[in-house]
């Protein structure tokens, strides 16, 4: 059998030099094709200088004829490359037929994509072949390779209204016969959710608050409502959903530990010490029992790449179906590139997530701290954080979909601090406010929120009748 070395890279000239002749003919062809191919996809470097100077004159609003583009090529310096002007116009010639640009573009993408695998393909057989490199590294980026191929290769087109409305009047219809239905992932804080009508997919969600408010508390809580089918006071929701919760910061089994604390109720400083009674022991059996049927999933890996992050997400959402993604922290993420600032590193890693929430179509809910700016505005800390305090980079504002903030005053802080060993119920339950400070497409505003600090746990506020 003969190696691949020898054998020509997958292409279709007749396809290349018909779209060309077309896109000359046709100046509504360059638009229809645009979604498909770019100069690169062409395998003849002549064909690649046509159809550079084709959109380059298609840009500036000028029509694409033998004439204007051996008149681009030529002030390009190019023109003999592209094989001059007889070459130019023989491309007219060859079009079967101008209503087949889209087709024709199609094939030549299909090649080009073909082309890019087999590079990637020998890309990563050399990669595997230097030993000096870890190979968990060399798949990472092997996989990251067919993605960015993926991402780059997803047509797009207009749709008409005609084609919208009845989709759109199915959705509503959907939701006037279900009225308490949330459209997306509900976080169990009804209050919240009433808001926004749950997390919805394909939107970034920020949680931002200063250290040691509780981020980490709200996302577990919501995780474990989520992915126990209830609501933060008990009510048991429509169906369990799957959820996965990256951990920058704290073990899975620190993660664990204050799950077990907050269904449990057992004072998470017991559970630290083990200074617990046998009554706990039996409540923290029952407590690991329902956690254990929960479709919840822990990515424990500090100092974790953008690269890794991304690949682990796939995974999940394909492999168990995950719903719903949080990740503890934003600024514990690695982008991968140390060389370019912290605040060009953090708006890559925002772009990433909300272009990844979008690919899997799930929410993606981050955490991010908030700058000191905030505390600095009143000395008491009874300021309420605003969208200019998120920490490192304007882009993580920019791309959110949803931003919420923690945000309690000293004072609350300091009962809250004095009551580590206070009875379930008692000062250890410290009023939060949950701020909705940004919501693309609905109110903002803010409710409140119980923090049950002795299970460093987030619960509902309790309305009177």
């Amino acid at each position: 059998m003969s190696g691949t070395k020898d054998r020509i890279p997958p292409h279709n000239e007749d396809a290349e030099k018909a779209l060309l002749g077309g896109m000359m003919l046709d100046e509504n062809a360059v638009a229809a094709v645009i979604p498909y191919v770019e100069p690169a996809d062409f395998y003849s470097n002549a064909n690649r200088l046509v159809c550079t100077a084709i959109i380059s004159l298609y840009s500036r609003g000028v029509k694409a004829d033998i004439v204007t583009v051996a008149e681009e090529l030529k002030a390009a310096g190019s023109l003999d490359a592209a094989g001059g002007y007889a070459y130019v116009a023989s491309l007219t010639s060859v079009v079967p037929t101008i209503a087949n640009s889209e087709y024709y573009a199609k094939i030549v993408q299909d090649h080009s994509i073909r082309r890019a695998l087999i590079r990637i393909a020998g890309q990563t057989g050399a990669d595997a072949y230097d030993e000096s490199r870890e190979s968990r590294e060399i798949l990472e980026e092997a996989q990251q390779r067919f993605f960015d191929l993926t991402d780059t290769r997803q047509g797009f087109n207009y749709k008409s209204i005609r084609e919208i409305i009845p989709k759109t009047i199915e959705i509503l219809e959907k939701r006037r016969k279900n009225p308490r239905d949330y459209t997306g992932v509900p976080s169990g804080f009804d209050e919240l959710d009433r808001m926004t009508s749950g997390f919805q997919p394909a939107e970034l969600v920020i949680v931002g608050a200063r250290p040691s408010v509780g981020k980490t508390a709200l996302a577990l809580s919501m995780a474990a409502n989520i992915t126990l089918g209830r609501n933060s006071a008990g009510q048991s929701m429509e169906r369990q959903m799957p959820a996965a919760f990256f951990s920058l910061e704290m073990s899975d089994h620190s993660l664990m530990m204050r799950l077990l604390s907050a269904e449990a109720h057992i004072s998470s400083n017991a559970l630290r010490t083990s200074y617990y009674t046998a009554s706990d022991g039996d409540r923290l059996i029952q407590a690991a029992g329902k956690l254990y049927e929960a479709p919840l999933y822990f990515v424990d890996m500090p100092n974790m790449k953008l690269l890794d992050l991304r690949a682990q997400a796939r995974r999940l959402r394909s492999q168990e179906k995950v719903e719903i993604i949080f990740i503890d922290y934003i600024s514990l993420i690695n982008a991968g590139n140390a060389a370019i600032p912290r605040h060009e590193q953090v708006a890559e890693i925002s772009r990433s997530l909300k272009s990844l929430a979008r690919e899997l179509n799930i929410p993606i809910v981050a955490l991010s701290q908030i700058s000191r700016d905030v505390e600095k505005r009143n000395a008491s800390g009874a300021a309420r954080p605003v969208l200019a305090d998120l920490r490192e980079s304007g882009s993580i504002e920019q791309d959110a979909d949803l931003v919420l903030f923690l945000h309690r005053d000293k004072k609350a802080d300091k009962s809250g601090e004095n009551a580590q060993g206070a009875p379930p119920g008692g000062d250890a339950d410290i009023p939060t406010d949950l701020i909705v400070a940004k919501q693309r497409n609905g109110p903002t505003g803010q409710i409140q929120i119980l923090f049950r600090s002795r299970y460093a746990h987030y619960v509902a506020m309790e309305r009177n009748a």
